[in-house]
This record gives structure tokens, C-alpha cells and sequence, in this order.
């Protein structure tokens, strides 16, 4: 069974766009998206107390994705200020669905970033490092992802 997470608190993290993240016309490489992503999750994590290679090293399991879908609306380009959010949408026994966003940051410091740019929901599943086979994910984690 699958808990419904009402209203998530929007985790968010700020990147700058640099050479290396864009193509020959200055315009954010499309895959790059899914490390800002990745990123944004590995720091909301953190910021929950989650330490993954702790995690790893401790249970001998971790998270990886099983599914990620993506809709690009608009370029980020070199230099741009990204805010890359995470939001659980749903959680059950071995896996969660998170919906993230990278938006272009406003120069204004009192406009909140309002132009989003990629959206994508990112399925992350909790598996046996060595086998990669789902486990449940611990209550401990569960507790701290639902708080």
C-alpha cells in the first residue's frame, strides 16, 4: 500500500550553470537536467540526516532510480542561476516518487523563481547493493522521509 503525502515541504537547492553543462550553443545539455536532479535529491537527503554511502556501508543496500520522466518547457543557458527543488509525491514499502523542478532564479531577490524550465517525477527504489534486489525501505529511513 502506498501512503499519499499531502502538501510536501519543496526541498530546494541553488546551481549556476557552467561550461561543462551546456552544449556548442551555450544551452544546458538535455541529460544534464537528471544530475541537477540527482544532486537536489542527495541533498535533500542530507539535509534530513540521511547520509547515503553511510547507509550503504551500514545495511549494505541504497537508493537508485527505476524510473525518471522528464518535460523540458524551456533552455537554461551558461551562467543562469538554477533553483532544483524535490518534493515526495508518494512513498510505499521500497520505493518513492518524487517530482522535481529546475526553475531559472530570479536576479530580483524579492521575486521568487517563477520560470520553470524542466519538471520531471523521478522513481527511486531501495535495493540490496549487491543483488540490486528491491528491500524494504527501513522505518528508520521512512520516519525521517515522512517527517
Amino acid at each position: 500500500m502506498v501512503d499519499q503525502v499531502k502538501e510536501p515541504p519543496t526541498f530546494q537547492w541553488d546551481v549556476r550553470v557552467y561550461w561543462e553543462d551546456t552544449d556548442a550553443g551555450g544551452i544546458v545539455f538535455y541529460a544534464n537536467y537528471l544530475k541537477f536532479f540527482e544532486r537536489s535529491r542527495t541533498e535533500w537527503l542530507r539535509s534530513l540526516g540521511i547520509q547515503q554511502q553511510s547507509l550503504k556501508d551500514s545495511s549494505g543496500c541504497m537508493f537508485v532510480v527505476t524510473d525518471a520522466t522528464l518535460r523540458y518547457h524551456r533552455p537554461a543557458r551558461l551562467d543562469d542561476q538554477l533553483v532544483v527543488t524535490a518534493s515526495m509525491i508518494d512513498i510505499g514499502r521500497a520505493s518513492m516518487t518524487l517530482k522535481q523542478q529546475a526553475l531559472l532564479k530570479s536576479e530580483r531577490a524579492e521575486h521568487p523563481p517563477a520560470t520553470l524550465l524542466c519538471e520531471g517525477l523521478i522513481r527511486i527504489g531501495w535495493v540490496h547493493g549487491a543483488s540490486l534486489k528491491p528491500r524494504r525501505i527501513p522505518v528508520s529511513i521512512l520516519d525521517s522521509l515522512k517527517n
